[in-house]
């Protein structure tokens, strides 16, 4: 239930194909799960990756060409592991048909008591 003076993301994609996607291809983005705890990992790379991208995003967004600008190296094992325990979340590309295009827009919304204010919005958009 949505409750007063609570913020909300509201994502929408729009598409020059059919509009039904799908996630397909190789990932490249990834971000660490806010919610986790504490979980033990038994790989050094992934323990040494992890303090990486805990000092460099914490839980914002990040991409493995971010990782490489840090120089980061063979890092792939360590980031799987990272994902298959719970700790990195990976999201990869959103298709649609062959050819066309897929694009994200994100809203941000505050509900107040009379009315919903959008605080994302722009001169622009």
């Amino acid at each position: 239930k949505m409750e007063e003076g609570e913020f909300f993301a509201i994502e929408t994609f729009g598409s020059t194909g059919k509009g039904y996607i799908r996630e397909d291809m190789e990932c490249s983005h990834y971000m660490k799960d806010f919610h986790v705890g504490h979980v033990p990992l038994r790989l050094p790379r992934a323990k040494h990756l992890l303090g990486v991208i805990d000092k460099h995003f914490g839980t914002l967004a990040f991409c493995r060409r971010f990782l490489d600008r840090l120089g980061e190296t063979k890092y792939l094992m360590g980031l799987k592991n990272l994902c298959d325990q719970g700790v990195i979340i990976p999201y990869p590309p959103l298709v649609d048909t062959k050819g066309s295009y897929v694009a994200q827009f994100e809203h941000t919304i505050l509900l107040r008591p009379t009315c919903t204010e959008v605080l994302s919005r722009g001169d622009d958009y």
